[in-house]
Parts: C-alpha cells; sequence; structure tokens
C-alpha cells in the first residue's frame, strides 16, 4: 500500500504547491485518484491469488517511487528532491500550534473514515466483502458479482490509503520517492497483522503500534547501546521483528483477536460463578 500512499500524498504535494489549493481540499482528490489507480490496478489482480497477489502490489510498491524520479515528471514531481510545503495555518484563531491543529485534523478525518468503514461493513456490499473473504466459491454460487467487489474492495482500500498520504504530506510539509518505499509497505503490513487482521479496530491498533516503535526505536537504541552498554544498536526494523515475533507467538490473531480470546475465555467462567452463586441463594433461602 505504500504506492497509494505515494499517490495520494503525492496528489495533496502537487494540488498544494502548484495549485495553491488548501490543504483540506486536497483530501478528496487524492481519495478519487488513489480509488481509481487501486481499481485500475484490482482487475488484472483478479487473476492472482495468494502468494502471487502479494508479489504484485509489492512490485507495485517498488515500481512507484523510480516513476516519481522520471525526468520528464520533475516539474510535477520535484524528482528525486521531493517537493517542501509550508505547514497550514491554525484556522479560526485556535490557540494551538500549528502541529497541535494537524493533530487533532488528522484525529477527526480519521474518526470519520472508520465511521465510513463501519457503515460499509455494515452495509450490503459490507456484508458481501465478507462472504468474498471467508467464503470465495460460496459467495460465487450465491450470486456475489466476485470480480466487481474484489476491484472496488482495492479502490477503498488505495482511496483510504491516499487520504493517509494526503495527512501525511499536510503534517511532514515535505514528500520525496525515497520516503514511499519497500519498507513502508513492510511497516504497513507489520502494523495489521499486529493490531490483527479482518478488523476495524485491529487497523486502529495496528497504527497506534507502528506509530510508537517507529518514534521510540532510535531512544531504545540509545538505552541499549550507552545505558546498558551493550555493542550493538538497535534498528526500528529490529524492534519492529522482535515484537512481531513474540505477539505473534502470543497472540497469533493479532492484539485485538488476542483481546476477543481472552474476553471469551473469560465468559464461560463468569457464567458458572453466576450459576453458583444463583443456587446458593436458592438453597439458602429453601433452607
Amino acid at each position: 500500500h505504500s504506492a497509494f500512499y505515494a499517490v495520494g500524498a503525492y496528489t495533496a504535494a502537487i494540488l498544494m504547491d502548484k495549485l495553491d489549493m488548501p490543504y483540506y481540499a486536497t483530501l478528496p482528490i487524492a481519495a478519487a485518484l488513489s480509488f481509481v489507480v487501486g481499481y485500475l490496478f484490482g482487475l488484472p489482480a483478479l487473476k492472482l491469488e495468494g502468494h502471487y497477489l502479494a508479489l504484485a502490489t509489492f512490485a507495485l510498491a517498488l515500481s512507484v517511487p523510480q516513476i516519481l524520479k522520471y525526468k520528464w515528471l520533475e516539474d510535477l514531481t520535484g524528482g528525486v528532491q521531493g517537493i517542501v510545503l509550508n505547514k497550514p495555518d491554525v484556522p479560526f484563531g485556535l490557540p494551538l500550534t500549528e502541529d497541535q491543529w494537524l493533530y487533532y485534523y488528522c484525529l477527526i478525518v480519521m474518526v470519520l473514515l472508520y465511521w465510513a468503514a463501519a457503515n460499509i461493513l455494515n452495509s450490503r456490499s459490507g456484508r458481501a466483502m465478507m462472504a468474498i473473504r471467508d467464503q470465495y466459491l460460496a459467495a460465487g454460487t450465491m450470486g456475489i458479482d466476485t470480480a466487481l467487489y474484489k476491484t472496488v474492495t482495492f479502490g477503498i482500500s488505495a482511496a483510504y490509503t491516499g487520504i493517509a498520504g494526503a495527512l501525511s504530506a499536510s503534517a511532514i510539509a515535505f514528500v520525496a520517492p525515497d520516503s514511499f518505499n519497500f519498507f513502508l509497505s513492510i511497516k504497513f503490513l507489520i502494523g495489521l497483522v499486529v493490531g490483527g487482521v479482518g478488523s476495524l479496530a485491529g487497523s486502529v491498533v495496528g497504527g497506534i503500534f507502528y506509530v510508537l516503535v517507529d518514534n521510540s526505536a532510535q531512544a531504545l537504541s540509545t538505552f541499549v547501546k550507552n545505558d546498558l552498554g551493550l555493542p550493538f544498536d538497535l534498528s526500528a526494523y529490529t524492534v519492529f521483528g522482535i515484537l512481531l515475533i513474540v505477539l505473534m507467538y502470543l497472540m497469533p490473531m493479532g492484539i485485538v483477536g488476542g483481546v476477543a480470546y481472552v474476553v471469551r475465555s473469560l465468559r464461560p467462567a463468569r457464567a458458572r460463578e453466576a450459576a453458583k452463586t444463583q443456587a446458593a441463594l436458592k438453597q439458602g433461602a429453601s433452607g
């Protein structure tokens, strides 16, 4: 998804840099363009399954940064140097810094997107998508247009990722091809797996995990080398790998899946305790 992230980020950056468009107005355009790219990519991807589909998406992630570096696109993309932007001003005279406002702005957009995704899942189209995910052959025999829904799902997923890219362009105020490399897709995948695949809450938890680990990896590396005196550094990828191994061993279904499993396992115990309590009360009353 780093390719769709780059599409959204560069769409927003070009619109703000070349057309002086307000940052908030770039979101729907970035979403629409990313949807089109995702939908078009989904058409040939329909013929691929499993590992072959994963390889195709990773190939897209590798090719997009190189395309952005082409000389015939330099006037738009800035080439290797990228595009430097100005951070947006705080609106309405709010007593916030630019970074604080961008935080709340991104948070508001995230809540709206979460609400939209929840409504999609609860709709007829959402149930069709989940049926295709869980029982592909059965969904086809039930009359669901699997090809259409798969391509639309690609498009919606790309649109969400494109919006995230547009938000990052506003927040960081800089975009460059090397910022959207293959390792960004790996980080997205790690966040998804750690949070919990197939869960809206898992995507939020995975995002929080990604940001916290990415931001604290440098501090942890300094602590390991200087305070503990160990003769090596811990990069962000090392920390990601260690935590991923530990979490996958303890919670194979991700953090959200693990928490849900614990809650389900506790319910029968609570029901048994409640039954024992009621039986004891009845016995005491009859005695």
